[in-house]
């Protein structure tokens, strides 16, 4: 398959849903909707809910029924975002090539427009059975998921943590706690959303589990490694910013050579996972390549 294709496929397909979605930049009040599109339509890669539909495939569910849920997983991703730049945190300026959201629309907006995204996107999973004929124990489920996978026990703890051990020598376990949490819960829950309202059995969710475990963990390793070999315009935003703050991650406890093959580890164990699917799952294999192999 054609990675590159199936990925802006997938990307319009999504952007086009967030757009209906989202309130209007004109609807009341007006400037706090311009800053939720600002952010939501920066120009990201969509990974978190292209994985959520690659999960439907995968079991051969209706992809155009797990859309209302992309929708809001990138909505709670790019609600984190605004918050960790904001100067309380990370204090970026810039995210995807671009001012972020605090640095043009200030502070208390750009709190809120976080806020306003959390917000909107349970008002999605919670409509998905009546809006989409999903069936409603599988949407209560999967809107369990997701809150437990945004939350104090996913990534909001796994940001307190990170932000705790700045500056401090941490331990592999403790890593490994602030990676799972802050970034592979919400790629965890992406591919056990899409698998659920796909029509997955239960060996095929374990399996699909195991590889979003793998894929997540991968995904913050390759960052951490990005920060320090990326190109800056790639990226669209500073390298080398988690070494200045005194960051916890996996270069620095490894070394580069170690993160590296920490990364490849991780990517064989979720094509491991993939072993009994057929050809469905292919979009899955290749996005765990991408993952950690990407420039940016």
């Amino acid at each position: 398959m054609d990675l590159n294709s199936y990925l802006k496929d997938r990307q319009q397909r999504i952007d086009a849903a967030l757009d209906r979605h989202l309130p209007a930049e004109d609807s009341l009040p007006e400037r706090l909707h311009q800053a939720v599109r600002y952010s939501v339509f920066a120009g990201g890669k969509r990974l978190r809910p292209i994985l959520m539909l690659a999960a439907c495939e995968a079991v051969g569910g209706d992809t155009e029924r797990v859309l209302p849920a992309a929708c809001a997983i990138e909505m709670i991703h790019t609600y984190s975002l605004i918050h960790d730049d904001l100067p309380a945190m990370d204090d970026d300026d810039f995210r995807r090539g671009r001012p972020t959201c605090h640095k043009v629309y200030g502070d208390a907006l750009a709190i809120l427009a976080g806020d306003a995204l959390l917000t909107e996107a349970f008002i999605l999973l919670s409509g998905m059975a009546a809006d989409t004929l999903q069936a409603e124990d599988a949407c209560r489920r999967a809107m369990h998921i997701v809150a437990r996978c945004a939350g104090s026990r996913g990534m909001v703890g796994g940001q307190v943590v990170d932000m705790e051990s700045e500056g401090k020598e941490i331990d592999l376990p403790t890593l490994e706690y602030i990676h799972t949490h802050k970034t592979g819960a919400l790629i965890l829950a992406s591919v056990q959303v899409g698998a659920l309202l796909g029509g997955v059995d239960e060996a095929a969710y374990d399996a699909l589990t195991r590889y979003a475990e793998a894929a997540g963990l991968a995904f913050q390793v390759a960052d951490d490694i990005l920060d320090i070999v990326g190109d800056q315009e790639l990226l669209g935003k500073d390298v080398g910013s988690d070494e200045a703050r005194g960051k916890a991650t996996y270069p620095a406890l490894l070394g580069l050579t170690g993160a590296r093959q920490r990364a490849r580890d991780l990517r064989d164990l979720a094509l491991e996972s993939l072993a009994e699917f057929g050809e469905a799952a292919e979009p899955l294999r290749q996005i765990a390549h991408y993952i950690v192999d990407r420039s940016f």
